[in-house]
């Protein structure tokens, strides 16, 4: 049996996540982890909250709670919102738990006893005031190009500009308000990448099924040659760095958090020792499939720096296979916005809609290749044709007529003729298609796959009409009416992977229980998913219509707010 680790980017923190973010790292990651379990591999889905770094410290202080509360509290928001879409995770980790700062410690003593560490002074600011050094977030003062009040060292959030602490006009500590700050020299700590690059280009090279967005972002890295990269910070909340003279630092959080993958598995492992061994995903691991989804900016920490971390210590660990990056989805024309409130996140979306409306539309126009805009417009044209008129008029015509006719019993007379032969050739071309864009991890073109087959589907039920032969041909129309049910079944078994909690509700009406439901390979084996004599029953409504007024009232409901007047983390 083939071994799948799967992990998605790491959610920040700081808040309720939006529909970029899903989009981006966490709904891919489980529609293949789904599609592993179906087709028998052993499978391992890893996630967990990114804790650490300057914004955990400012959110919880807004927040008025200590940060470890507020990560807390945070955490068991985002694991409920991720459980009510669906998200399968095996475990959904902290990258502020115990065993993650210990396996951070770990690797960097590794990296310095192998001579990957250096020391390096940098030029910092420094509040009196709050009697620290301040990270660029920690700063705000006046945006020098739109005029911005509230702008932060690193960038404004009202123009968006890019921006350096010395660019503020009359910056002050976010922590304090103190306007009195100095540059002071601190002492850092690097990870000499620069040393590790020839290690980093041969592994690389032995990378494959990589999309072209993951490969040119990792060979731009290292054809502009890598620089060192500072792992240290001078903040409270964080990893704490195990070596004398550096115990008021703590790890960058870009250093732990990919580390977090490896201590979620043995935090998993934990629980269950007598029967899971975290090492046999990681260490010495050569038969497991890694596979890593992500969003674009993720790319160089993922291909460049915790490979890495993981050349460079000299040990066993397993590196990714192949790294899924997407672009970015956009909102309405415009980027999602957390500060501003702008674009729809994942509870409201929860409020608005049943999860498989937002998961099969974000799969069907996933940002693999380019950038994607969700419109509220184009949303509820693709879910009414997809979902209600397509997949769920399948269902509900052919389960209607099931009862209306036969009981609510799958006929058992008649036999197969020229037009199940014609369909069976059809839909074995598309099921042999379906799995070869799953393996690719094509979101899109399986999608594409899932749909033609609902579509075939209800084209066979059309043309074969066993409401009108059941007058003249009881045998045909029993025929007909059996393969309506299988190609149901089918339709719903394929889908599992992207809308789940539907699928799985209209496999148990009819008798099919089994999670994950098996996945046909063969027309042979989609045409005998449920035999004659089974009981059905009909499912509610799985899919209502959305007319242009709810996209104009969510459009408008969703425009976002002032700068500053944002959602509360």
């Amino acid at each position: 049996m083939a071994k799948a680790l799967i992990t998605s980017a790491l959610p920040y923190i700081n808040g309720t996540k939006h529909l970029g973010n899903f989009a981006g790292s966490l709904l891919p990651a489980d529609i293949h982890a789904r599609y592993r379990r179906q087709i028998g591999d052993e499978t391992l889905f890893i996630c967990a909250t990114d804790e650490h770094g300057t914004p955990a410290e400012l959110a919880a202080a807004a927040a008025g709670l200590p940060v470890a509360d507020y990560c807390r509290a945070q955490h068991d928001r985002q694991a409920e919102i991720y459980r009510r879409f669906g998200l399968s995770f095996d475990h959904f980790g902290r990258t502020s738990s115990a065993r993650s700062h210990a396996r951070t410690q770990h690797f960097f003593q590794a990296l310095d006893a192998r001579g990957f560490i250096a020391e390096r002074v940098l030029d910092q600011v420094y509040s009196p005031a709050d009697g620290r050094f301040l990270p660029d977030r920690y700063i705000i003062g006046t945006c020098p190009h739109c005029g911005f009040a509230d702008a932060r060292g690193d960038q404004c959030e009202s123009c968006t500009r890019p921006l350096d602490p010395t660019d503020l006009r009359a910056p002050r500590s976010a922590l304090s308000g103190s306007t009195v700050l100095e540059v002071r020299p601190s002492r850092h700590l690097f990870l000499r990448q620069s040393a590790l690059a020839d290690a980093l280009e041969g592994w690389l090279a032995t990378r494959r099924g990589w999309p072209p967005l993951a490969t040119s972002i990792a060979r731009k890295w290292l054809d502009e040659g890598l620089k060192d990269r500072c792992i240290t910070r001078d903040l409270a909340w964080g990893v704490p760095v195990p070596k004398p003279g550096f115990e008021d630092k703590v790890f960058y959080v870009w250093f732990d958090a990919p580390i977090g993958y490896i201590a979620a598995t043995e935090d998993w492992a934990a629980e269950a020792p007598d029967r899971r061994d975290w090492r046999s995903w990681w260490y010495a691991a050569g038969n497991v499939d890694y596979v890593q989804f992500l969003g674009k900016d993720n790319v160089p920490f993922h291909a460049v720096s915790f490979p890495a971390t993981e050349l460079g210590s000299g040990e066993p660990w397993k590196t990714v296979d192949v790294i899924k990056a997407v672009n970015w989805l956009t909102y309405e024309g415009g980027k999602f916005s957390t500060s501003r409130g702008r674009g729809v996140f994942l509870d409201e979306a929860l409020d608005l809609l049943q999860p498989d409306y937002w998961r099969w539309w974000l799969a069907a126009n996933a940002p693999e290749n380019h950038d994607t805009d969700f419109s509220f417009g184009r949303f509820a044209t693709d879910v009414n044709n997809d979902l209600a008129d397509t997949f769920g008029n399948l269902v509900h015509r052919v389960l209607s007529f099931v009862a209306g006719r036969f009981g609510g019993v799958v006929p058992a007379g008649g036999a197969p003729g020229d037009r199940e032969a014609r369909l069976a050739c059809q839909l074995g071309g598309h099921l042999a298609a379906l799995r070869s864009e799953q393996d690719g991890r094509a979101l899109r073109k399986s999608a594409n796959e899932i749909r033609a087959i609902w579509r075939l589907a209800n084209g066979y039920v059309a043309e074969a009409a066993p409401w009108a032969a059941i007058r003249t041909d009881p045998d045909a129309a029993a025929a007909a009416t059996r393969v309506a049910v299988n190609l149901v079944a089918c339709a719903s078994a394929v889908a599992w992977p992207v809308i789940p909690e539907t699928a799985e509700t209209v496999l148990a009406a009819l008798g099919l229980a089994t999670v994950p439901p098996p996945l046909p390979r063969t027309a042979g084996e989609a045409l005998d998913l449920v035999p004659g004599g089974t009981q059905v029953a009909i499912p509610p409504i799985l899919f209502a219509r959305l007319d242009e007024d709810w996209a104009a009232a969510s459009r408008a409901r969703f425009s976002g707010r002032a700068p500053g007047a944002g959602r509360e983390a």
